[in-house]
């Protein structure tokens, strides 16, 4: 089959993909309406009757685990742990009707040995599925869990997770080609000598999820990534990790979702929105939908808001309001290649303030480390970015560059200043863009802004 063919049929599928998978857009207090917190029972179980040890040195796994299982077994209520300094050499397993609860002065330090993490359990990594080290924080399709409270969640991780280097490893290529090829995922057995640090927080699969009010430091991995689940809200969460690859908050084949007056200062994307990579996102085709994000302040080694790379089931429905962004990569970025598929779509963002940027303040790339042929492009349509304000850009102000057979589509930023950049903006292969009070080195920008030379910006 030649190229042109070829790229004709793959263009047909995603059309087909995405017309069976459209939805209206859905307004911000429709969402708010589908998200309610969990509720739990006046009843304490605390983890020292059950022998846990603040001493910093006892392992407390089996006494904080057996505390929650007794919790949920008796209709639920709080976990609680008291203040003091509690060492865990492994997992803790969340389930049913429990709320973690951790008391000011507390902290649970994990184990920073990879093999505590063992045996392997269902996980996904960069979008594709896998049996893997367990996350440090794990549930598996539970419903009405919470972790709460003033206390800390010490991932311990760099002298040991941390010190893994994934990216453009052998196993990650591995990884990623049985994706590819549809090994069926009980095959993709990682752990004892992988390479794929876990996530620090994971509910998997489970409905009615609050993570509030908790400090997190020195995370594996992806530090909170609520996958597969159904009304999750993160609210007043500290999140201090400054590792490879840890991103704040990574939402992924998730809906009905709620971040606010969060704090996250993170090694990678503040928040990166995902869901799933390729072919076992197609495979499972559940789109991320329905996020709201407010009042939030992001300081990130990478992103501020990111969508992508890993979304190839598709995004849509999302809100942005009320954050301000430190120094970092790009503020705000969308992004994707050739080969991912899948949509991003109907996406707000208002009133971000942002100090300065190292590539583009507002960012689409269609074309993010692309590898295979680039026959599965995404559709990126309905944006409105409006009341968006920053000091300076290393490279560009606003970056957009779609392709020729699939532009981008339907983009408006209103009421948009920055302050510095050596170049305004970059834009080619973009439908129906709107330019409404946008101003750039102190110039007013052309509301209908002409195409330019499309040069390649950095990506990290």
């Amino acid at each position: 089959m030649n190229f042109k063919i070829k790229f004709t049929v793959s263009l047909f599928a995603i059309f087909i993909f995405h017309s069976m998978n459209a939805t209206n857009p859905v307004n911000m207090d429709q969402i708010l309406k589908q998200i309610s917190a969990p509720t739990f029972k006046n009843i304490d179980y605390i983890i020292t009757t059950y022998g846990a040890i603040a001493n910093d040195s006892t392992d407390c796994r089996k006494s904080i685990n057996e505390a929650i299982t007794s919790c949920s077994f008796n209709g639920g209520g709080r976990v609680v742990v008291p203040a003091g300094k509690y060492h865990v050499n492994g997992s803790i397993i969340l389930k049913s009707n429990v709320n973690l609860y951790l008391s000011e002065g507390s902290e649970i330090i994990f184990s920073s040995k990879p093999a505590d993490y063992l045996p392997e359990v269902l996980t996904i990594f960069e979008g594709t599925e896998l049996f893997n080290y367990s996350p440090l924080v794990y549930a598996y399709q539970v419903s009405n869990i919470a972790i709460t409270g003033k206390g800390t969640l010490n991932g311990n991780a760099t002298t040991g997770f941390a010190k893994m280097r994934p990216q453009n490893s052998k196993m990650q290529s591995c990884l990623r080609q049985m994706g590819i090829d549809g090994v069926p995922v009980f095959q993709r057995t990682f752990g004892n000598e992988s390479i794929l640090p876990p996530s620090m927080i994971q509910p998997f699969g489970c409905k009615n999820v609050l993570i509030e009010g908790v400090r997190i430091i020195d995370s594996p991995f992806w530090v909170i990534h609520p996958v597969f689940c159904n009304n999750v809200t993160v609210r007043c969460v500290e999140v201090n990790s400054r590792n490879l690859n840890n991103d704040g908050c990574d939402p992924e084949y998730t809906t009905n979702v709620l971040i606010e007056r969060c704090t996250f200062s993170t090694g990678d994307d503040a928040i990166a929105i995902k869901a799933g990579r390729d072919n076992d996102a197609w495979r499972i085709g559940q789109p991320t939908r329905n996020i709201v994000i407010r009042n939030c302040s992001f300081r990130s080694k990478c992103n501020g808001l990111c969508i992508g790379s890993e979304m190839a089931a598709g995004v849509e429905n999302v809100y942005m309001e009320n954050v301000t962004i430190s120094n970092c990569l790009s503020g705000v970025y969308f992004k994707s290649n050739l080969d991912r598929g899948g949509f991003i779509k109907n996406v707000w963002v208002k009133n971000v303030t942002c100090d300065s940027v190292r590539t583009a303040f507002i960012r689409f790339e269609t074309n993010y480390h692309g590898a295979r042929g680039g026959f599965h492009p995404t559709l990126f349509q309905n944006f409105l970015i409006e009341n968006v304000t920053g000091n300076n850009s290393k490279e560009c102000g606003f970056y957009a560059v779609g392709i020729e057979k699939y532009p981008l589509k339907d983009i408006l930023l209103k009421n948009i200043i920055l302050k510095q950049t050596p170049t305004s903006y970059i834009l080619k292969n973009v439908e129906n863009i709107t330019f409404d009070l946008v101003l750039i080195n102190g110039k007013l920008m052309p509301k209908s802004p002409k195409e330019t030379e499309s040069v390649k910006l950095r990506t990290d």
